[in-house]
């Protein structure tokens, strides 16, 4: 039982962790969104990231636990955890700049 209830746990990590991409769509589509459904979908992405990632470490830290999935879910988080680190580093860089 403890097996089947931390793959589910690692398909969800996977799942949020690849919802933060889904925010290209848009891009990709060439749609134009309203800045309240902007603000709401990096708000969403923040969530999905620190979600996926915490869901993602806690089935990877543990060994009999550890596939695949959750090594691939964990890399996706830390990168997209990286790259919001990174844009609101040189969002303060480019204001203290200015």
């Amino acid at each position: 039982m403890e097996k089947k209830k931390f793959q589910s746990v690692s398909i969800a990590a996977l799942i949020v962790s690849i919802l933060p991409l889904v925010a290209l769509a848009p891009s990709l589509l060439h749609l134009s969104l309203s800045d309240g459904v902007r603000t709401a979908w990096a708000g969403a992405n923040i969530v999905f990231v620190l979600l996926g990632l915490i869901l993602s470490v806690v089935c990877v830290r543990s060994r009999e636990s550890r596939s695949i999935i959750n090594i691939v879910s964990t890399a996706i988080s830390v990168f997209c955890l990286l790259l919001m680190v990174g844009i609101v580093a040189l969002a303060m860089f480019l204001t203290f700049v200015q």
